[in-house]
């Protein structure tokens, strides 16, 4: 069976000047001749990605795009039309976002998530902004310490909120946050908590791995253990603390206490050393 949206691997059925049909008697796709190899035997399979043309027609081509139906992926808006905002999967591949798809309305030249969809009456690809309608708490499958597959979809003065493999939502604390981090991002993150009523806290550290008591103590602490010293104290100068690190001096000082106290690290006259 042919499924539009989806990447799979279709025999050669028909070699035609149009192209190649890939199939079987029960039905075909074609491959325009373009992305037709010039010499093929009759079984041999292709992978391919099926969608439908401007004009209506289902086509497939070899040309793999990131995400498939009923996936999460970040693209662009290329253009904004009369019925909505278009997308490129591939560069053959158009998607359209419906403005009743669209949570805010969306802008040419913007990059946003979305879940790629499809019509079941026409059996066309569309794209939808609307992300919360495609997750569901209600029944996880993960628990504490799990590791997950997560896409930054929406940022909060909360924090940062998750698709978590591809079905659950969940929200990355924002001090919890201890590296740069941007909507469409994919990363590994872990379970924290599972609330009673089935919401996640999420990290993006192992969980028993050391936390911190703000994200600046975080920051310096994840930067040493990997450096070993840094040439600064809390006698160095805000500018050279800022070029460092991003933070201001008070904020570096404040960091640097704390692992003072814990005695994970030396203070010396040229610099810090990380004792662990």
């Amino acid at each position: 069976m042919i499924h539009t949206g989806r990447i799979q691997d279709l025999p050669l059925w028909q070699a035609t000047p149009e192209g190649l049909f890939l199939g079987d008697a029960e039905g075909t796709v074609l491959l325009p001749i373009v992305e037709a190899p010039s010499a093929t035997l009759n079984g041999e399979s292709f992978r391919v990605f099926v969608y439908h043309d401007r004009d209506g027609r289902r086509l497939a081509t070899t040309t793999l795009p990131k995400a498939e139906v009923g996936q999460f992926t970040n693209l662009q808006v290329s253009a904004i039309r009369g019925a909505g905002a278009q997308l490129e999967l591939t560069p053959e591949v158009e998607l359209l976002v419906p403005h009743e798809e669209q949570k805010k309305d969306m802008e040419q030249g913007r990059w946003y998530v979305v879940r790629i969809a499809l019509d079941e009456q026409s059996d066309r690809l569309y794209a939808s902004t609307r992300i919360e309608n495609f997750l569901d708490n209600t029944v996880l499958s993960v628990q504490r310490g799990d590791a997950l597959d997560l896409v930054v979809f929406s940022k909060s003065e909360l924090g940062y909120s998750v698709i978590v493999n591809n079905t659950y939502q969940g929200l990355i604390h924002a001090n919890e946050v201890f590296k740069p981090i941007s909507i469409g991002d994919r990363i590994t993150g872990y379970v924290k908590q599972v609330r009673e009523d089935n919401k996640l806290d999420i990290v993006l550290q192992p969980i028993g791995y050391r936390q911190y008591i703000d994200a600046h103590t975080g920051l310096l602490a994840k930067r040493l253990e990997s450096r070993g010293f840094l040439p600064l104290t809390d006698k160095s100068s805000a500018e050279a603390i800022y070029a460092e690190f991003g933070i201001s001096k008070k904020a570096f000082k404040k960091a640097l206490g704390a692992l003072y106290k814990e005695r994970l690290v030396r203070i010396g006259e040229d610099g810090i050393v990380w004792v662990g």
